[in-house]
């Protein structure tokens, strides 16, 4: 198990307050809730990076296909039309 890290964060009040409402309603520590919200945030954020970096690689490849925007919405309001 890893020994625990600490952190300083500023927050706002009304943040403060919310966080502090819902470690009691989930009998859970604030930290707990702290680490839990940053875990996820993370976890989106850094997918959302390496998908950009793979969308790149693939743009940057010399047999890269590209769609022009007209025929993409074209067929997305379509889509959305059925």
């Amino acid at each position: 198990m890893l020994k625990a890290a600490s952190v300083t964060v500023r927050v706002k009040p009304t943040t403060k307050i919310r966080l502090e409402a819902l470690a009691q309603a989930t009998r859970r520590s604030k930290s707990y809730v702290i680490e839990e919200a940053l875990e996820l945030y993370l976890d989106v954020n850094e997918w959302q990076i390496n998908g950009i970096a793979q969308a790149l690689a693939e743009a940057d490849r010399p047999d890269a296909v590209f769609v022009d925007h007209d025929k993409v919405l074209a067929k997305w309001e379509a889509k959305v039309a059925r």
